[in-house]
């Protein structure tokens, strides 16, 4: 009892920790590589907001509002992704198949994730030292070795983030008893997968935008 009862407080933890704060950075990764869509002014202007925050809240923030709850969600989710049945072919319900997806962008998004933090905020921005800008993102994705590869990767990322955080909007609702009918479960999974598509259709667009 006392498992189950640990596991039940674990399981709302790791889902609200997903929907809320990592939700919140996902938001804001989007919408400000999506500034580039307005040139590299916009784009480096976007950052430079981000500079503007005292240099002991940004790192607190980064530490425990980011990095803190994005390993607890991901080592949990690892368990949980360990312990899921996934059987699509079997079923082929739309919901199923979700569930399949959710699990396997789970496992996908551990080594994008080691790849692109540790490269761009580890390396780049904590050891080189270097400053995150237009002309560093164009190099890294049109111009510098391995580009269409970095190009490939990211976006291939990004989209799995998406689908994760979306998909796990419905999961949410159906955990926490929000959406409790059929019908309801169905009009959340619409909104949800609706709300995927616009924030893919805008990676793609900013994605696309370094090679106009």
């Amino acid at each position: 009892y006392e498992m189950f009862h640990t596991t039940f407080y674990m399981r709302r933890l790791h889902s609200l920790v997903g929907l809320v704060i990592i939700g919140v950075f996902l938001f804001e990764h989007v919408f400000t590589n999506s500034t580039v869509l307005g040139g590299a002014k916009a784009f480096n202007d976007s950052l430079a907001m981000m500079e503007l925050i005292p240099r002991p809240v940004f790192y607190g923030l980064e530490v425990f509002a980011i990095a803190v709850p994005i390993l607890f969600h991901a080592i949990y989710g690892i368990y949980i992704a360990a312990q899921a049945k996934n059987n699509p072919s079997n079923y082929g319900y739309v919901r199923n198949w979700q569930f399949a997806v959710q699990r396997y962008t789970a496992w996908l998004l551990i080594p994008f994730l080691i790849w692109h933090v540790g490269y761009m905020r580890v390396w780049e921005k904590g050891v080189m030292g270097t400053h995150i800008n237009y002309d560093l993102l164009y190099t890294y994705f049109v111009t510098g070795d391995y580009a269409i590869l970095h190009t490939v990767l990211y976006t291939i990322g990004m989209l799995a983030a998406i689908f994760h955080f979306c998909n796990g909007i419905s999961t949410f609702c159906m955990t926490w008893g929000i959406a409790k009918g059929p019908r309801a479960q169905s009009v959340i999974n619409a909104l949800s997968m609706g709300l995927c598509t616009l924030m893919s259709l805008i990676t793609l667009a900013f994605m696309a935008s370094y090679f106009m």
